[in-house]
């Protein structure tokens, strides 16, 4: 299967708007004004932004409005194509191909719950600031920039239900006072839970915290946007057997088992390609994989019964894998 499969919905963007130094939004809608398929907060979608890519974007805007989705995009230095596809080539009244929303990211029930945006991570942690807002339940949302022109969606919260649920951080502005997540988030309480955003950094600063502090995994929440910088010098070549064909093959140290089934004519239905999202996660039924993603959580990598073929690779010298 392709991620063609996964595209299912065209969409016309309505509106583009600077929402702050080098992030733009775009509001999209159903272009015969049809309601979109619901969503819940923390959600996502796939967006074709050309033949060659297809990124992830948290859906931002209110998860109980069906006529519009909003999207915000950070224009990265070193884009590999996607952010500046967007900021580039995406304009008002152009067409959108998509996917249905899909959550990886979804709020647990809870008394209080307490948010940390980096950056652009503040996306899906809006619109959980919504839907908890709209649920009356206690929380705060503690949002960190590198500069006040940098943070996106002030306005917006300034004038909603929870402004004065908002803690600012910018290192442009000490004097205003710097993140301390211990603080923020206590003793660990059994229905409390804590979600982060953000630039890899600063969610490995913020778990690390609760951890040391006896948060319980189950208790902490994140979404990684960008994978991590894995060092493949020591890359070794393994195989790969399908268990429905007995077919093998060798994927070499400078390619993907994805890339490798894919010029052989096996699609696996992939989108972010560096192990974040999850879409192209596949059952091993033999072997033991050498996880690289930021999608499985900690007890699902030990079980060693899944991986992400996009970047993963083997510790075994060979995986069955259920395709």
């Amino acid at each position: 299967m392709s991620t063609n499969d996964t595209l299912s919905l065209f969409v016309r963007v309505v509106s583009r708007r600077e929402e702050a130094e080098g992030i733009a939004s775009f509001e999209l809608a159903d272009p015969h004004e049809r309601a979109l398929p619901a969503f819940s907060a923390g959600a996502h979608i796939d967006v074709r932004i050309n033949d060659e890519i297809i990124r992830q974007y948290s859906l931002c805007g209110h998860s109980e409005k069906n006529d519009r989705y909003r999207i915000a995009v950070l224009r990265e230095v070193e884009s590999r194509g996607g952010s500046a596809g967007m900021h580039d080539s995406i304009h008002e009244g152009d067409l959108l191909q998509i996917s249905a929303p899909k959550n990886h990211f979804p709020l647990e029930p809870a008394r209080r719950v307490v948010l940390f945006a980096g950056g652009i991570g503040i996306t899906p942690l809006l619109c959980m600031a919504e839907h908890l807002a709209n649920t009356d339940t206690e929380f705060e949302l503690h949002y960190c920039a590198r500069s006040r022109a940098r943070m996106a969606f002030l306005d917006d919260i300034a004038a909603s239900p929870f402004a004065d649920r908002l803690s600012t951080y910018c290192d442009d502005n000490p004097e205003a006072g710097t993140l301390d997540v211990a603080a923020s988030v206590g003793a660990p309480e059994p229905d409390t839970h804590v979600y982060v955003c953000g630039p890899a950094g600063f969610i490995d600063h913020v778990l690390t915290t609760c951890k040391d502090a006896g948060w319980p995994t189950e208790q902490l929440h994140t979404e990684y946007f960008s994978g991590v910088q894995v060092d493949s010098a020591d890359n070794d070549s393994f195989e790969v057997k399908l268990a429905s064909s007995g077919a093998t093959f060798t994927i070499p140290a400078d390619k993907t088992v994805h890339q490798v089934l894919a010029e052989n004519g096996i699609e696996i239905m992939v989108s972010c390609e560096e192990g974040v999202c999850g879409t192209c996660l596949t059952r091993v039924l033999e072997g033991e994989p050498d996880h690289r993603d930021l999608y499985l959580e900690e007890h699902e990598r030990a079980a060693n019964d899944q991986f992400t073929p996009c970047c993963s690779r083997a510790k075994s010298k060979c995986l069955v894998l259920d395709l």
